[in-house]
């Protein structure tokens, strides 16, 4: 899974900022999404994700796992990441 070549991704010191170019709309990523989006585009798995995010952050396993579905449905539902 990564973003659409049409989505551009800025850092802000917030996490990151996604703009979806074809609609103008802008979405705001917290410095924990920012690393499950980057961790999915490296290796696509929900499993790589949740770890990055264990590893990171203080988070258990079900809480971190819980998380990154949601925010890949979210993803998805605004249309801004492909398989």
């Amino acid at each position: 899974m990564r973003l659409r070549e049409e989505v551009s991704a800025t850092d802000t010191e917030y996490g990151t900022v996604l703009l979806d170019e074809r609609s103008g709309r802008y979405y705001q990523l917290s410095a924990t999404a920012k690393a499950v989006v980057t961790s999915l585009g490296a290796d696509g798995s929900v499993e790589a994700a949740v770890a990055s995010l264990t590893g990171r952050f203080a988070v258990d396993e079900s809480t971190a796992q819980r998380d990154v579905r949601a925010l890949i449905e979210r993803l998805r539902a605004a249309g801004l990441v492909t398989e």
